[in-house]
C-alpha cells in the first residue's frame, strides 16, 4: 500500500506526516524521544485493508517544527486535529505510546468529537524526568555518535542490542531477561520493533528540539483532565516497566470514565509489541481501535 506524505501547516509551525491503507482512521502517536519512524514501528500490526493508519512526528522531532510560542501539551494536540484535517478525516481511533499519552489525552479532553476510541500503551499521566545515565549510555542516548553505533551494533550484534534495551526500560534481569531476549530474538517480528526502537531512541541531532521540549512539558505535567475524556479507553501496561512505572496507568484507569487496563505479567516498556503475548493483545487493540 502506497504511503502518502503529506506535511500540514498550522499556527504552530509544520508537521511531518503521513497515511497509509483505508478503513479506520487511525492516529499513531510516538513516545520521547522518537519521530514518525517510531510512529510507523508502532502501527505496523495494523493491515493496511483494515486501517488508514495516519502517522507523524511529534512537535520539534525530525521534520516537524517547533514553535516556543506554540509547545505546550494542548498545542500539539491541537496539532494532531490539524493532522487529521489535512486528510479529510473528521473522526479517528488514537494509539499512543509513553511520552506521547499527555498529548493524547489531552487531544481528547480538547477535542472528543475527533476521537473514536483511545489505547494508550505505557502512558504517562504524571510528572517525569529523564532517568540518570551511566557516561556511555549517554553516550549513545545522547550523541550523533551513538545513534551511529547503536545502528551499526544492531547489525553485527542484535542479541546485545536487545538485551541492552530490555533490560534499561524494565527490572528484569539474570534469568528473566536471558529468557525473554531469546524469546523475542525467536520471532522477526518482535525481534525487528525493538531492533527499530534502539536505532531510533535517541536525542541527538533532529530529535533535539522535541527532546528538550518534551523534558519541559513532562516535567510539568500535573492534571491532563482524565476525568474528561469521554471516549473509550484501553490502557495496555508491562508490571515490570520501569521507564514508565504501572502507576500512571492505574491512575488512568481510575480516572476516566470505563476505562479498561490491561496489565502483562513481566511485561517491559515495549510490551504490547514484546511480550509472549503480543499477538493476541494487538488483535484485541484493533478491535478496540475499530469502535465507534
Amino acid at each position: 500500500m502506497q504511503r502518502e506524505t503529506r506535511p500540514a501547516d498550522t499556527v504552530a509551525g509544520v508537521t511531518e506526516s503521513a497515511v497509509r491503507g483505508t478503513g479506520d482512521p487511525v492516529l499513531v502517536v510516538h513516545g520521547t524521544p522518537g519521530g514518525i519512524d517510531v510512529a510507523e514501528a508502532m502501527g505496523r500490526f495494523l493491515p493496511s485493508d483494515r486501517f488508514r493508519v495516519v502517522t507523524m512526528s511529534r512537535p520539534g522531532y525530525l521534520g516537524s517544527t517547533l514553535d516556543p510560542e506554540h509547545a505546550s501539551l494542548d498545542d500539539e494536540a491541537d496539532r494532531f486535529a490539524a493532522v487529521l484535517d489535512g486528510y479529510g478525516i473528521e473522526r479517528a481511533a488514537v494509539l499512543a505510546w509513553s511520552g506521547g499519552a499527555p498529548a493524547a489525552y489531552r487531544f481528547a479532553v480538547r477535542h472528543p468529537e475527533r476521537v473514536r476510541s483511545l489505547v494508550v500503551a505505557a502512558g504517562l499521566t504524571g510528572r517525569w524526568h529523564p532517568p540518570h545515565v551511566t557516561p556511555v549510555e549517554w553516550v549513545v542516548t545522547h550523541t550523533v555518535a551513538g545513534a551511529a553505533a547503536a545502528r551499526i551494533a544492531a547489525g553485527l550484534a542484535p542479541a546485545v542490542v536487545i538485551r541492552v534495551a530490555e533490560a534499561g526500560v524494565s527490572s528484569l534481569r539474570r534469568r528473566r531477561l536471558d529468557e525473554h531476549v531469546r524469546d523475542v530474538l525467536a520471532d522477526p517480528v518482535r525481534r525487528a520493533f525493538v531492533l527499530d526502537l534502539a536505532t531510533t531512541g535517541n536525542t541527538s541531532g533532529r530529535h533535539r528540539p522535541g527532546w528538550r521540549n518534551d523534558v519541559r512539558n513532562l516535567g510539568a505535567v500535573e492534571d491532563l483532565g482524565l476525568r474528561d475524556v469521554r471516549t473509550p479507553t484501553l490502557l495496555v501496561h508491562g508490571d515490570a516497566d520501569t521507564d514508565v512505572v504501572p502507576a500512571h496507568s492505574l491512575r488512568a484507569s481510575v480516572q476516566i470514565p470505563g476505562a479498561e487496563l490491561v496489565t502483562l505479567p513481566g511485561g517491559t516498556h515495549f510490551a504490547l509489541w514484546d511480550h509472549h503475548e503480543a499477538s493476541a493483545l494487538q488483535e484485541r487493540v484493533r478491535e478496540h481501535l475499530s469502535r465507534d
